[in-house]
């Protein structure tokens, strides 16, 4: 059986959205993108040695799909690529398949094959109905000391009380911090 972890950057107050780039996600009228810029070095760093230095097949929603297939490379997709789309036809990796239809449904046969984590990278869409359906079983976030104020927030929806245990934590060096959270009684994987 696999297990699903969302690896996503957040700033202080629960935004992941458009991390990298201003243009990344202007949806909703963010203007803040790019975020993220001022610590991306340190945290790239620890994210390749904490959280993808392990097998892992990538589960991703259209947008962050599309971001990143013009950045195709060595260090993030070495596995499988799932995309989670209702409309995308043209996929530009040779290792990607395409889920569409019911996405609780097409994930949850994905957790129960054999296989290497499916990490989710961003996919703020992706992770909330994920999330409302308890599939995720691990959370790795990098948090930056920035305040946005309004964005798509990591816990944007009242999905009631969760309690999580803190596997590790540890700074950037750069004010940055890695929180790598399970839910109760799992083993990491």
């Amino acid at each position: 059986m696999r297990e699903i972890a969302a690896l996503t950057f957040i700033t202080l107050d629960g935004v992941m959205q458009a991390v990298s780039l201003p243009e990344e996600d202007v949806s909703g009228g963010f203007t803040a993108g790019g975020w993220a810029a001022d610590y991306w070095d340190p945290v790239m760093e620890q994210v390749q040695r904490e959280a993808m230095a392990k097998p892992y097949d990538m589960l991703l929603g259209r947008k962050t799909y599309e971001l990143f297939s013009g950045h195709q490379d060595s260090s993030m997709n070495n596995g499988h690529v799932y995309v989670v789309s209702s409309g995308l036809t043209d996929l530009k990796w040779d290792n990607v398949t395409l889920l569409s239809g019911d996405v609780v449904s097409e994930v949850s046969k994905l957790k129960k094959q054999d296989g290497p984590l499916l990490q989710i990278h961003g996919s703020w869409q992706l992770i909330q109905t994920l999330l409302s359906a308890g599939l995720i079983d691990e959370f790795r976030l990098w948090t930056s000391p920035v305040i946005v104020g309004a964005g798509k927030r990591l816990f944007d929806n009242d999905f009631g009380t969760r309690k999580l245990k803190l596997l590790k934590t540890a700074p950037t060096g750069n004010g940055a911090i890695m929180s790598i959270y399970r839910k109760p009684g799992q083993v990491a994987g």
